[in-house]
């Protein structure tokens, strides 16, 4: 293994950026395994928390750009796993609802996501994991736009 410069890994932004690419590799090919992608996911799992809601409300909730939210709803509806209804207290809006194919594969991916976690976290106590999350959590809600 290569060495690397201290002064870079004494960076948490350095250290994140690096563990970042690894995770996205593992989530990625997990859910290529599951025929299924990070998109899907997020939708999925907001409409199994909040309930039926607009393609633009699931944009945001699931910060996925518009034209990617219709594009995911798509596929996401040929498979079954969400219906697209237009909205009857609005003409032009559509109303995304969970489906319990949608149900079942988020379960599916819920597992992808879990062997993943244990893969990308081995190192760490399940405390510690605990920890690593609610510091993350801390550092990403101090940046959040209000």
């Amino acid at each position: 293994m290569e060495e690397i410069p201290e002064r870079l890994t004494a960076k948490p932004s350095w250290l994140i950026t690096q563990l970042a690419v690894h995770a996205r590799r593992l989530v990625s090919g997990g859910f290529a395994e599951a025929g299924a992608r990070g998109y899907h996911y997020r939708m999925l799992a907001a409409l199994h928390e909040f309930g039926p809601s607009s393609q633009a409300e699931l944009g945001r909730r699931c910060r996925v750009d518009r034209s990617d939210v219709v594009t995911a709803v798509g596929e996401l509806a040929e498979l079954g796993f969400v219906d697209r209804t237009p909205d009857p207290g609005h003409g032009r809006r559509n109303r995304i609802t969970l489906t319990a194919a949608g149900t079942a594969q988020l379960r599916r991916m819920d597992e992808v996501l879990d062997r993943v976690q244990d893969d990308l976290l081995a190192p760490l106590s399940g405390q510690d994991r605990q920890t690593l999350a609610r510091l993350l959590r801390q550092v990403l809600a101090h940046h959040e736009p209000d």
